[in-house]
């Protein structure tokens, strides 16, 4: 099969308005969570969340095209825009627009569209309905939007896997270019439903945290851990054929290498004991990769601050790794991003690829109190330099979702 490389990133998030800045925030363990004001807070009783800042859609996309699209798939065009001009090709110059496809994953998709469109047929009737309602909220028009502005005429589609639709979406790309239907993907995840209704549904479920303080409230591994924080933004990674890549001189980031899918069979939310499904995702991309656990350097942990999902990870990782886990680094940066929900595990993706470019591992901040049942070395609160040669990215969703990600330092 074809080998697949990553030659272009780009993204939307709580940090900064393209990858390198959200890096750059990542690296000095900055938190991007702040009070709300994309809702009501008078509303609900969580008064915080990880929201894109300064965003100006007309930067990237006709101002009359941005009004028709809802505001996450602004975010996707967005960060795909930024992901194929950092890997500096033109589609149909460059390469066939029949040659390069679109996958990107949301896991809720333009709710927030949905809700202001329902509010005013309630209030003032049909006719002041948006006639592009459904098109701003369907989970997959962000993947159709990025395909109409950039071009793109290969397989477009989407995946709707919860809080794994950006892993997901990466991986089932990944396939995609390794069969030979394509050339180059444009693949990742966006999420922006920062809504009244979806902060009182998960906060009803005891999903999110409860504290107070933005900048601490989002503490994965932590024994104090009381919830994951809501976020928003797009990840988009450009996703090329080695042979492809090498022969137009492209960057390349780093190599995916495996992927692996399972579903737990087991909760709509809590994940399966021991996180049983997520060691089966690690071991099928392990597998997949042709690797021994032993080579992989770092994870990217799925972390969400939540309490079932940092134990049954760790026990998960802890399975897999047996004693090599303790000398591996296992952050969760979900406690600078927040939780982006489908967009996150394509974010993380591109952390990952950054961690292997300039040998640093990201923090997880606000780890204060270990908890005697996690005791893996969760990179507390600063950075790590480090050579890194294999990274292992894990994205866990409602549902019983798992998706398994493998990215490694690119040698010929």
């Amino acid at each position: 099969m074809n080998r697949v490389v990553i030659t272009g990133i780009g993204a939307v998030t709580p940090l900064g308005n393209d990858a390198f800045t959200t890096w750059d925030n990542i690296k000095n363990g900055i938190s991007g969570v702040g009070p709300a004001t994309l809702f009501d807070i008078e509303k609900v009783d969580v008064k915080i969340a990880a929201e894109v800042k300064d965003f100006s859609p007309e930067a990237f996309m006709d101002r009359k095209e941005a009004r028709r699209m809802g505001r996450y798939s602004q975010f996707a065009v967005a960060a795909s825009k930024m992901a194929v001009q950092d890997a500096g090709i033109q589609i149909g110059e460059d390469i066939q627009p029949e040659r390069v496809g679109v996958w990107i994953g949301s896991g809720i998709g333009g709710l927030g569209e949905f809700e202001e469109q329902h509010k005013k047929f309630i209030e003032k009737g049909q006719r002041r309905v948006n006639p592009f309602t459904i098109p701003m909220f369907i989970p997959d028009m962000a993947a159709g939007q990025v395909s109409i502005e950039l071009g793109a005429k290969g397989i477009n589609n989407c995946s709707v896997t919860a809080c794994a639709s950006g892993a997901n979406s990466i991986g089932d790309a990944f396939r995609v270019i390794q069969k030979g239907d394509v050339d180059m993907m444009i693949a990742g995840g966006t999420e922006a439903t920062i809504t009244e209704m979806t902060v009182a549904g998960f906060s009803n479920m005891t999903a999110l945290s409860k504290n107070p303080d933005p900048a601490t409230a989002s503490r994965p591994f932590d024994k104090n851990r009381d919830g994951f924080v809501i976020g928003e933004g797009a990840g988009i990674v450009v996703l090329e054929e080695l042979d492809h890549a090498l022969a137009r001189g492209a960057h390349i980031y780093g190599e995916l290498i495996g992927y692996g899918a399972t579903g737990d069979a087991h909760h709509i939310t809590t994940p399966a004991p021991d996180g049983e499904g997520a060691q089966r995702a690690m071991n099928l991309a392990l597998a997949d990769a042709g690797i021994e656990p032993k080579q992989v350097d770092y994870i990217n942990a799925h972390g969400t601050s939540t309490y079932y999902n940092d134990l049954y990870e760790t026990l998960a990782i802890k399975e897999v790794f047996k004693d090599h886990a303790y000398k591996l680094s296992v952050s969760s940066t979900k406690s600078m991003t927040g939780h982006l929900l489908g967009a996150t595990g394509a974010i993380e993706a591109i952390l990952s690829l950054l961690a292997i470019k300039e040998g640093i591992i990201p923090p997880t901040i606000n780890y204060e109190t270990p908890d005697e049942q996690l005791d893996l070395d969760y990179v507390p609160n600063v950075a790590k330099t480090k050579d890194v040669q294999v990274v292992l990215s894990n994205s866990l969703g409602f549902g019983g979702h798992n998706a398994t990600l493998i990215f490694k330092k690119f040698t010929a």
